[in-house]
Formats: structure tokens, sequence, C-alpha cells
């Protein structure tokens, strides 16, 4: 408004441009990646029906909107892939379907721990059919089959997810509660798991590889400790 002011010549200057004034620069944030064994402990330490979620976090690189929009039509078994084509957003409090961040779709290597994960979770929780607006609150409704429900079979709301089950994982694994250690740190243990194996996400059969090699024998599918139900 300033700037269109000195250009419509109703004030001589910008007081708040200034030369001799620069923003200060941001230190950059040192991320440490999670090891393998403190992923697999967040895994057990979760509520049952919600284990798969760091395997797909971790193994496939999935953001969390990412993970809880997740339909079963989306994950194909055969060819090895997933196709991450909508989140679970919240705009205002309101639950929508949206496109991944940026607005664009994507195919990511499915690797058999986690596609053995997805097959074992999918016989424990059938996918449920979930119905929300698409991208605003007054959008169009859209269905899709989820692979990740609340106990009442509706859409995960991640507020809730982080209050009621992650963080008092975090506190039964013994890790800070903090922003570095939220479900986004699982997408840096993916990254860290590739730059270590020296590949790239485009090499799909390596990339494969190097997340089971992470996982060792793949993700525990047994019924350890587990925190609140009510997410």
């Amino acid at each position: 408004m300033l700037a269109a002011a000195v250009d419509d010549r109703l004030i001589p200057f910008n007081p708040c441009r200034s030369s001799s004034v620069k923003a200060p620069k941001l230190e950059p944030r040192r991320i440490v990646p999670w090891r393998p064994e403190r992923v697999l402990a967040m895994r057990s330490a979760l509520p049952e029906r919600y284990r798969a979620t760091v395997d797909l976090a971790g193994g496939c690189g999935m953001r969390q909107g990412e993970v809880l929009g997740l339909a079963v039509d989306d994950v194909d078994f055969v060819e090895g892939v997933v196709h991450v084509v909508r989140r679970v957003k919240l705009i205002a409090g309101k639950q929508v379907f949206a496109l991944p961040k940026g607005g664009k779709t994507r195919a990511v290597p499915l690797p058999e721990s986690v596609a053995r994960s997805l097959e074992d979770h999918i016989a424990k929780h059938p996918p449920t059919a979930v119905t929300l607006p698409w991208r605003s609150v007054d959008g169009p409704p859209v269905t899709a089959s989820l692979l990740f429900t609340n106990v009442g079979e509706r859409a995960v709301n991640r507020v809730v997810f982080n209050r009621v089950a992650w963080r008092p994982a975090l506190d039964i694994v013994g890790v800070p509660r903090g922003r570095e250690n939220g479900m986004h740190a699982l997408r840096h243990f993916y990254a860290s798991v590739l730059l270590d194996a020296g590949e790239k996400p485009s090499s799909e059969k390596r990339t494969r590889e190097a997340v089971n090699g992470a996982f060792e024998v793949g993700p525990k599918t047994d019924d350890g400790p587990t925190t609140a139900q009510g997410a």
C-alpha cells in the first residue's frame, strides 16, 4: 500500500523501505535423521491400527496428510507402486480432500516390506469409504476407501492423531516432543536411507532394496505396547 502511495505521489517516500535495514538471516536447522531402531520403536508404540502409517511415511517418503488420505485403490501391489493422489487437509478445523502439497500427484516405489505391512493392516482393518469435500469446505463431495480411519471409521484428524497417538508414542520411546520429531521426521528418515544407499528415488528397484535393507526383515506386525486408542 505504501509503495502504491509513492507511485501515486501521495507520499514522498516509503517509510518501510530502507537500504540500511536488512532482514536477519535464519540459521540453517541441522536435521539429524532417525535411525531404523527408533522408527521401529515408534511403530510398536503406536496404536495397532496406525502402525502401518510409519511404514508408508518412512518407507515411501509420504507426508502425514498423504498417508491419511491414501485409498486402497491407490496401492498397486502387483507393480509395486503407490499413487499419491490426495491428502486429508484441515481448513479452519474442517477436513477436506485435496491434492498433495504443491498440487502435484506422484507415484513412489512400494518396497516389499511396506507391502507386507499394508496387506496385514488391510486384513485387520478393511478399507473404509469416507466422503469429504474436495479442496474447500463447500467443495463437491468425493469418496475414497481410506486405509486409515479413526475408531469411529471417519477420516483421521491429524491434530487429534498427533495429540492422542503420536506424542504419547514419543513419550514411550523416550523421544522429546517437538516439531523436529513430528511425523515429518519419517520423510527425513526415508531420504537418509536413499542417500546412504547412494540412490535416487527414480531408481525404483534399488530404492525398494534400500528401504527393505533399512527395515531389515520388514516392519514387525506383532501386537506390542500401544498408546491411547481414541484417535
